[in-house]
């Protein structure tokens, strides 16, 4: 019942329009940046109803301000960060359903990369947006939270359907798969992840969104058995530079 249109904006991010036709509303998730936003909602014949944040980092509520201005737009974020996204319309936490035309998300708190991080699952579509908390092959970093956290969150993702698309707001895959390999060196399913992603960036195509099914088999994070595990990778993946 929805289409989504990728837009990568500054050096690796990307914005994700969502629209429903039926009724004709669109969401902006993430918007690091406007002008980009509106040209392409404008191109598409797109009306911008909504914004959904996931957490207050410039980077993802950059553009809200603007975006909101030119389109009066209502904007939902994360309650616990409210007072570090002053343009929130509605605030919203775990359980809270947020709709587009008829189509239902859910919201679910995954706090570790910020204090109040949500994502969007939309369960009927078999769609999440999971902002810096999942990565393709890879996890926010803990900036305000703890690897106690962050291996719930994990927990919660892998829960999901296989099909599940999980839309992430950065470019990291390849980056991120170069660690992989260092984590699970005989892991075959990564090892042929990591050629497809490596022949997709040289030519430029991106790589997510990604499946909760590859992210279950390549993601050393989201494979994680414990929570020492996870806290031990984290720390690898900051000062990982290969």
């Amino acid at each position: 019942m929805i289409q989504i249109a990728r837009i990568p904006v500054l050096s690796d991010n990307y914005v994700w329009l969502v629209h429903e036709a039926s009724s004709g509303e669109t969401a902006v998730v993430d918007p690091s940046v406007s002008d980009e936003i509106l040209v392409e909602a404008e191109k598409r014949r797109w009306r911008i109803t909504q914004i959904w944040n996931t957490h207050w980092h410039p980077d993802h509520t950059g553009g809200n301000e603007a975006i909101k201005a030119a389109t009066g737009c209502i904007v939902t974020g994360p309650a616990a960060e409210v007072e570090r996204i002053p343009t929130l319309d509605r605030l919203v936490g775990e359980g809270d359903r947020v709709t587009l035309g008829p189509v239902e998300a859910v919201v679910m708190e995954v706090p570790a990369h910020t204090a109040g991080h949500i994502a969007y699952h939309l369960p009927g579509e078999h769609v999440a947006f999971v902002g810096d908390t999942l990565f393709a092959m890879g996890c926010g970093r803990l900036f305000e939270g703890t690897a106690e956290q962050m291996y719930g969150n994990m927990r919660r993702f892998e829960a999901l359907p296989d099909d599940t698309g999980v839309y992430c707001a950065h470019e990291y895959t390849q980056s991120n798969g170069r660690y992989a390999l260092v984590a699970e060196p005989d892991n075959r399913a990564l090892q042929a992840r990591m050629a497809e992603v490596d022949a997709a960036r040289a030519v430029g195509e991106a790589t997510v969104p990604t499946t909760i099914a590859l992210e279950r088999a390549t993601n050393p994070f989201l494979r994680a058995g414990s929570v020492a595990e996870l806290a031990a990778r984290r720390s690898a993946k900051d000062v990982f530079r290969g």
